[in-house]
């Protein structure tokens, strides 16, 4: 990136189930942003902003590409569009996967081919409703971890 090009604004990671304002969740179940970035999300600077989102799409595409894989791209980007689910293209496919998956998964009648994507051969079988609710919980204690580690005092 030339150090004279603007940055490009990121956009606020909500995904409109936020449980931080709501339940007083210390970590958002929908968009897994941390209850202080939920808060003040609108005082971070850019690059505060991208720091959070990236933390969010490299733990969210680990957690997703070890269960799922994205047959067709291009399909998956329609239904995205099909179902007015914002995605950036900057971020991975498996993180707008997550996303369509938390919001619309009710709504895939035709199942996971009907977006491009598959399970990957381990948890063929099994219910994408139960390996969201796996992911979702796996992303909370990655999100924890990182959370007791870089803003949490030392005892």
């Amino acid at each position: 990136m030339a150090y004279n090009q603007p940055m490009k604004p990121v956009r606020t990671p909500c995904i409109g189930i936020c449980s931080t304002t709501s339940f007083g969740d210390p970590i958002c179940r929908g968009c897994k942003r941390f209850s202080h970035e939920v808060i003040h999300w609108n005082t971070f600077t850019e690059p505060q902003k991208q720091a959070v989102q990236a933390r969010i799409n490299l733990f969210t595409t680990q957690l997703m590409s070890n269960k799922f894989r994205i047959v067709s791209q291009p399909k998956l980007e329609q239904v995205l569009q099909d179902f007015r689910v914002f995605y950036d293209p900057d971020l991975s496919p498996y993180f707008w996967l997550h996303q369509l998956l938390q919001k619309h998964l009710h709504r895939l009648r035709g199942g996971l081919s009907e977006i491009g994507v598959e399970l990957l051969p381990a948890w063929q079988g099994q219910d994408v409703r139960d390996l969201l609710l796996r992911v979702n919980d796996e992303l909370h204690v990655l999100s924890e971890a990182h959370h007791q580690r870089y803003f949490r005092p030392a005892e």
